[in-house]
């Protein structure tokens, strides 16, 4: 490999060898003179010429890393960003007790199943997809919260209505349909239904405002991830929604504004440290 290669492209190369090999990445760097199989080779070319094409590693490998855990992903769900751990810091420090969550658009169902696996508290989870939802079941089952994450099909609250919540956490579409990237970037790979936000990144939040108060219990806490230049928007509705809420924003590991929270005044105090605000 040449050293004018970019180095991100020999990072690449190194994640996808060191599983084709059951290897990890320090063993492939010290052992540079190992023999390959006809079989691995094979398969690290299809491997590397998929990459070539843009597809994210996530799926050419089959899971992604989040909150300490691997789950199953694949062209039906989105790629869990490590900035969305963020939210489920909140909701581990705001759970006093066994509670009620909902994590409206879960995918491929890692906040959910990392909620249920890290609290005592019940998830119902809820994705328009059903293809979405099979791969969340199946992670549920390999994290063994199955029995404590139950799915919903059907678009945002609407398959839980009726229901009230302690937490409800909310990572939904937020992306300006103008700015949806093309290929090769490794977003356009992703479902668009999952990335969507309409045209200033809010339709899917602001749809969903109308039935925040009579999903959230008055103690509650919400919790929303969006983009940055929506962020302050996305706040004035929440509050609009919710006007007996503390509203706050949250920043990013970059320390872009990325979530906005709403909180009960009567939560507020000693027993919730917020996690980013």
């Amino acid at each position: 490999m040449s050293s004018q290669t970019n180095p991100s492209a020999r990072n690449d190369v190194a994640v996808l060898l060191a599983r084709v090999l059951g290897r990890n990445r320090a063993w492939i760097l010290a052992h540079g003179e190992a023999i390959v199989s006809e079989e691995e080779a094979a398969t690290f070319m299809s491997y590397c010429e998929r990459r070539r094409t843009g597809e994210p590693i996530a799926y050419i490998l089959g899971d992604a890393g989040f909150y300490g855990r691997d789950f199953l992903v694949n062209e039906h769900v989105l790629v869990p960003r490590p900035e969305t751990e963020q939210l489920v810091d909140e909701t581990i420090a705001f759970i006093r007790a066994p509670m009620r969550v909902l994590d409206l658009g879960t995918g491929c169902g890692a906040i959910g199943c990392t909620i249920a696996a890290e609290t005592d508290a019940g998830v119902d989870a809820t994705d328009s997809s059903g293809d979405a939802l099979d791969v969340a079941r199946e992670n549920a089952r390999r994290h063994g919260v199955l029995d404590r994450v139950l799915f919903h099909k059907g678009d945002l609250a609407e398959p839980v209505k009726g229901n009230r919540y302690d937490v409800v956490i909310a990572n939904l579409p937020y992306v300006p349909t103008s700015r949806l990237k093309k290929r090769p970037d490794p977003t356009s790979f992703e479902p668009r239904e999952a990335l969507d936000g309409g045209p200033d990144g809010l339709a899917v939040y602001r749809k969903l405002m109308p039935s925040l108060p009579r999903l959230i219990n008055e103690d509650g806490l919400v919790l929303m991830e969006a983009a940055p230049p929506t962020i302050e928007e996305l706040a004035a509705m929440l509050q609009a929604a919710l006007p007996t809420f503390v509203i706050a924003v949250g920043n990013d590991y970059s320390g872009l504004p990325r979530y906005v929270k709403a909180i009960d005044r009567r939560s507020e105090g000693a027993t919730y440290r917020s996690s980013g605000v």
